[in-house]
């Protein structure tokens, strides 16, 4: 395969982390590569990828967890198994254990000691809304709630760069756009943020760049606009009193969703099937035409869904 060939998102920024030529093998599986990637100061980028593509491969070799078969990766312009590489490296993993029986506040506090200049505890803990659980055990805590406790021990350490792997899972839609607005400021003051997720909302909510993997290779490098560009498409949505064997007939209908009265149809032919629908149904009503979405562009990129887990 040839090596996809990284493209700056915006304004050219200082280069906090590259793989470069990187490809990476368990025994005769090749799991990535060869990759080239570079990682900008201030930016959140998202990394997406079915299962399988190299998305957990990639942050465990940034990380220095595990070691390129070949190629070169640099944090911060050193080998990320270094000190000096580490103490500015913040992680929430998607598998992270930690004992169960210490409270919130001692696991938080025990992060802090590892790191030269961190967070003060109170602070990590506001930031991942831990304060009114800062005294009630790991064991104790619900899924949710351990996950913002896991946020909380990446903060901590006041990171310049941060890697957030799968990070919003088992929270709900509050917890959920909570940890949206933490990360927006956190780029805004100039962290870097590597964020690999299968919610796409979550993907074109927060990053300026989106890298797609696809067996273990970039297939796509840009803005969410410019990624979602590469779909075929629009989607149609709508209330209609048509049945769908009705909508199904109509010109240029590739997929049909309803809630009630309420339909969604992805279409290579608005213009045509908003004709045959009104004239089909005049009384259809909050008729809306809209680009294809992330996920559609996704697909066309890979033809898979971006399911979690995988290496």
């Amino acid at each position: 395969m040839a090596t996809a060939v990284t493209r700056e998102a915006g304004t050219r920024r200082p280069v906090v982390a590259r793989l470069a030529g990187v490809s990476k093998s368990f025994g005769a599986v090749r799991a990535l590569g060869p990759l080239d990637l570079e990682l900008r100061q201030g930016e959140v980028t998202a990394l997406l990828g079915p299962n399988g593509a190299g998305k957990t491969t990639s942050v465990r070799l940034l990380l220095g967890l595990c070691a390129p078969s070949a190629g070169s990766v640099r944090v911060f312009g050193r080998d990320p198994r270094q000190p000096q590489s580490r103490h500015r490296v913040g992680a929430m993993l998607q598998v992270a254990r930690v004992p169960e029986t210490l409270k919130v506040r001692e696991h938080v506090a025990a992060f802090a000691s590892y790191y030269p200049a961190p967070l003060p505890v109170g602070e990590a803990l506001a930031a991942a809304g831990l304060e009114r659980l800062a005294e009630r055990p790991f064991g104790a805590l619900s899924g949710g709630e351990r996950q913002r406790l896991l946020f909380a021990l990446a903060l901590v350490g006041d990171p310049d760069l941060l890697y957030l792997d799968e990070p919003t899972v088992a929270l709900d839609v509050e917890g959920r756009r909570a940890f949206w607005g933490h990360v927006r400021a956190l780029a805004a003051r100039g962290k870097t943020i590597l964020l690999t997720t299968h919610y796409l909302e979550e993907a074109d909510a927060l990053a300026q760049r989106v890298v797609v993997l696809d067996r273990g290779c970039v297939v796509a490098d840009g803005t969410p606009a410019e990624i979602k560009r590469r779909a075929s498409g629009r989607r149609v949505r709508v209330v209609t009193g048509l049945a769908d064997d009705a909508l199904v007939a109509l010109p240029g209908v590739r997929e049909l969703q309803r809630q009630e009265a309420r339909v969604e149809i992805l279409t290579d032919a608005p213009d045509a099937l908003v004709r045959a629908l009104l004239a089909a149904d005049p009384e259809a009503s909050e008729l809306e035409v809209a680009g294809a979405g992330l996920e559609e562009a996704f697909l066309a990129l890979t033809g898979r869904g971006p399911e979690g887990g995988g290496r």
